[in-house]
């Protein structure tokens, strides 16, 4: 790590140790040296967790033996490319995303703004940011190179720098819920708040907007989405969608090795350090999130109407996640 003064500055930056010595009582001033170390520690501990289950034969998952070769094309539409960097990044929904997104745009230089590429990765618009045109995924590769496109991928994820941000599945799962129905999104009304209201909550003739649909108070509840989570129909129709689909089957950790594990319980300082090893922390800093961000503590509430059979149930359905990355097991979720 370098550490790096800027004497013509005296007041302390936003975020530096003084700033947070200063807004907390109890913040122990660390040394950028020290916080390396504590980064380096953390990442080898969290890529041995990954490595040892992947390696453990006595547990197993969907997917879990399948080489890279055997993984469909449009299965690898998660994995956005920065060529300029050599930097593969594994998109997770509801684990900052939007921001990590903004972060490769920057890096790619992959969106102009009256031709000149944005450097501020705030100052990209949300729309633009979510447009699958904007991005170099790997599913795009055999459009682009045919034959070549598997061979050139496996050169890439040697040598690039692969990472992925990873969350507590359950409250991955309740983020989701919010963002998707409890606030007011006419396509996931359409897709997914209609057909659910119709199979758990006996609802006819609904309205078709969703706007409509909340003016009479019909909402999805969670209840009705744990249940569509767990019907064997659900994907008899079509896969999981990416803002509750696990991580093992969006970004593939048992055939790729990631060089980055970061956590959106440990953002703020594992992004610093992304940034860092990735040699871009003097080009642009991670968007600080003022979001009301969902906490692991809600967790008791908004499963205490959830039946412990259907806990267990989403519990088996989401333990590749909670294993691999190394969450714990919600015990006081699944007892009695």
């Amino acid at each position: 790590a370098s550490l790096r003064h800027s004497p013509a500055s005296s007041a302390a930056p936003r975020g530096s140790c003084q700033d947070r010595a200063s807004s907390s009582l109890n913040f122990t001033c660390r040394s950028p040296l020290q916080n390396s170390l504590d980064q380096e520690k953390l990442q080898v501990e969290r890529q041995r967790t990954l490595r040892e289950f992947c390696a453990n034969s006595s547990f197993t998952f969907p997917t879990k033996e399948r080489s890279f070769d055997d993984i469909p094309n449009y299965e690898l539409n998660h994995l956005i490319v920065d060529d300029r960097h050599g930097v593969i990044y594994c998109y997770v929904p509801k684990v900052a995303c939007t921001n990590w997104k903004r972060v490769m745009i920057v890096l790619s230089e992959s969106l102009l703004d009256q031709g000149v590429p944005y450097r501020n990765p705030l100052d990209i618009p949300r729309e633009h940011v979510h447009n699958t045109s904007t991005h170099l995924t790997f599913n795009k590769f055999w459009r682009r190179y045919g034959k070549f496109s598997r061979h050139l991928m496996k050169i890439k994820l040697k040598k690039y720098t692969k990472f992925l941000f990873v969350r507590d599945p359950f409250v991955r799962l309740i983020s989701a819920f919010r963002s998707k129905f409890e606030l007011e999104n006419e396509d996931f009304y359409r897709r997914f708040a209609i057909p659910m209201l119709k199979l758990y909550s006996n609802h006819t003739n609904l309205p078709t907007s969703v706007s409509e649909a909340f003016g009479a108070g019909l909402k999805v509840s969670f209840s009705d989405f744990i249940q569509y989570l767990l019907d064997p129909r659900t994907e008899k129709m079509a896969p999981f969608n990416e803002h509750w689909r696990q991580v093992y089957r969006l970004c593939h950790p048992c055939q790729i090795d990631y060089d980055f594990i970061g956590k959106l319980e440990t953002l703020d300082e594992d992004a610093a350090y992304l940034l860092q090893l990735l040699k871009v922390d003097r080009l642009l800093r991670f968007p600080p999130s003022y979001r009301n961000r969902t906490a692991s503590s809600w967790e008791d509430n908004w499963f205490a109407k959830i039946p412990l059979a259907w806990r267990q149930q989403l519990y088996k359905l989401y333990e590749a996640d909670f294993v691999l990355f190394g969450y714990p097991k919600p015990e006081n979720l699944l007892k009695d």
